[in-house]
């Protein structure tokens, strides 16, 4: 169909768009560290004939690709980071480490920044097809896994020019993503005290590990004292040494605050400050902390979801072979989980029998590719993780979509994640995906008015609430220097 013709190219660079996510999969980089990953993805577009702007808000690893001129101005959300300790063989289903204790692409970030980059390929496309007026920005996030990278990005305004942002996420259904994430706090908790000899002389000795181990007790009577929906989660990164004969005169702990909303957040932040601050008391000890990163909760907006939805319902969801398909049921049997669990979560918030029934004849199967069905949300649930997609959201309209790229029951952040990675059947649904957006995209441009009415659904759903960037004074940092003496 001529309306989808700009979607072709996705199908013509299919192989490329493929070998570029297996090259970002090669070169697993932590957080603020992709170097070689946001390389790859700007050198791609460049060649493509996107103007490119590196180093991006003072962050060496993020970029900007821009094709176009004029309004509309609609942004892509790209991410390239990896996750630590994950390094896993591709193909296999079984554990099988490529580097014990290496990085690996455990939550599937080698295949978001092409995904999003093949749907700025279709714009650019339709761009230079019409000469239509409009604008198509590609946006390469860095430091989404535990550094927030695109809240720094939003700190320096750089969001606040789109009409609108569209983004995705690896997954193991199909659907338009509705959950409202939550916000968060990390910080880091450093405790000092004084060395002396554990047994010659412990008098003497003021334990930082004790103090820090009492705070994390501490954080844990909290945890009956907050509402449900909020999470406090901790990493000790420097337990004080590894002499048990020498009283701990250093100890760390990275903290991850998280709840529905900002505020919320804060006030909790707050609570656990005091009671990092009595167990120093208690232990005679000092106590410090440092605010490494916020992120915002996600903002829905109903008019973007529709758009993504009507794409869904207009675009085939490629098929897969048996011996695809079959490698699905290896992976979602090494993981011992109940592949019908996402469609199990779909039915909670579906209330049309037609919709609940279509998702009931789809119980047991072994991918699931094809759409869920959508219905708009008044009260969307609450997610249990975070994302910075959320900071985007207060400066523009934003939406996204899952996609299947792996097994029912893959979990997240897992060895078989990192294993499916390369595959045949995320290199179809990274393509999927992009045709999903990118024709999402061209269709808002070429109707304004439904950019209008998600503008107007955004502005309703900020209630007249401001959004609180991270303090000026916080810098990004690699999270593999955190707690490093």
């Amino acid at each position: 169909m001529e309306e989808y013709q700009d979607l072709k190219i996705i199908d013509r660079k299919a192989g490329e768009l493929g070998d570029l996510a297996d090259s970002v999969w090669d070169h697993p980089e932590t957080a603020f560290t992709e170097f070689v990953s946001a390389g790859l993805l700007a050198d791609y577009l460049e060649k493509e004939g996107f103007a490119v702007t590196r180093g991006v808000a003072d962050i060496p690893t993020a970029f900007t690709a821009r094709y176009g001129s004029g309004r509309p101005v609609i942004g892509l959300l790209g991410e390239f980071d990896a996750l630590s300790g994950l390094s896993q063989k591709a193909g296999v289903a079984e554990p099988c480490p490529l580097e014990p204790g290496g990085n690996g692409h455990g939550c599937g970030h080698n295949l978001l920044g092409v995904g999003a980059l093949a749907a700025a390929l279709a714009v650019k496309q339709y761009l230079q097809r019409t000469g239509a007026a409009g604008t198509v920005l590609y946006y390469g996030c860095p430091g989404e896994e535990g550094g927030s990278g695109k809240a720094f990005m939003a700190r320096s305004g750089i969001f606040g020019q789109l009409d609108c942002a569209l983004s995705w996420h690896p997954a193991e259904a199909t659907h338009v993503m509705q959950n409202v994430s939550l916000a968060n706090i990390q910080v880091l908790y450093t405790f000092e005290g004084v060395a002396a000899h554990a047994a010659g002389c412990p008098e003497k000795g003021r334990s930082a590990l004790d103090a820090l181990e009492l705070m994390n007790v501490g954080v844990n009577f909290l945890r009956e004292h907050m509402i449900d929906d909020a999470r406090i989660h901790y990493a000790i990164l420097d337990g004080g040494g590894f002499s048990p004969n020498v009283v701990q005169s250093h100890a760390s702990a990275l903290y991850l605050i998280r709840a529905p909303r900002t505020e919320q957040a804060q006030e909790l932040f707050q609570r656990v400050n005091l009671i990092a601050r009595g167990m120093a008391m208690a232990t005679e000890t000092s106590v410090s902390w440092e605010l490494i990163k916020t992120c915002a909760e996600l903002i829905p907006n109903i008019p973007l979801e529709q758009e993504l939805a009507a794409s869904f319902g207009q675009i085939p969801a490629p098929a897969l072979t048996g011996e695809e398909l079959r490698f699905m049921e290896r992976i979602t049997a090494s993981s011992g989980a109940d592949k019908n669990e996402a469609l199990q979560r779909a039915l909670n918030w579906l209330e049309k029998p037609e919709d609940r029934a279509a998702v009931q004849a789809r119980m047991g199967e072994p991918f699931h590719g094809q759409p869920l069905p959508y219905q708009p949300l008044a009260v969307p649930p609450v997610g249990g993780g975070s994302t910075d997609v959320g900071d985007v959201s207060w400066q523009c309209p934003t939406a996204q979509i899952y996609t299947a790229t792996w097994a029912p029951g893959s979990g997240g952040h897992t060895w078989q994640i990192v294993a499916q990675g390369k595959g045949s059947v995320a290199h179809k649904y990274m393509c999927y995906c992009g045709k999903v957006l990118g024709q999402t995209a061209i269709r808002l441009m070429q109707h304004p008015e439904k950019l209008a009415k998600a503008r107007r659904a955004w502005q309703d759903a900020l209630e007249g609430r401001s959004y609180l960037p991270i303090p000026g004074e916080v810098r990004p940092r690699a999270i593999s220097s955190l707690g490093r003496r």
